[in-house]
């Protein structure tokens, strides 16, 4: 199965639930995309907490070849031009997503 899931927020619970569930799926023999929109771009301003490993569980979905695209308008309203751990993307990249996914979730 493909699932592709769109991260909306940037509180850190649901960020990192967001990738255990990713991992999870991909260790389950499944292919995950995570588009990154709204308060979800700003991913990479979310320090590590004693609770939460967010940069682990990103470097981990990463490394078991799960793709990780960010919005690129959603970028731009927040004064950046890219982030390091995905791609800049489009709507049409998120379009294309969905249509390629058998199942989509929103977080």
């Amino acid at each position: 199965m493909k699932l592709g899931i769109i991260l909306q927020t940037n509180k850190i619970e649901s960020v990192y639930n967001t990738f255990r569930l990713g991992l999870t799926a991909m260790k389950a023999g499944h292919q995950v995309e995570i588009f990154l929109m709204n308060e979800g771009s700003e991913i990479d301003t979310i320090s590590d907490s004693t609770d939460f490993d967010i940069s682990v569980k990103v470097l981990e979905f990463q490394k078991l070849n799960g793709q990780i695209y960010a919005c690129g308008s959603c970028l731009k309203i927040r004064g950046k031009e890219k982030i390091e751990i995905a791609p800049t993307s489009t709507m049409n990249d998120l379009l294309k997503m969905i249509e390629q996914s058998d199942k989509v979730l929103v977080f």
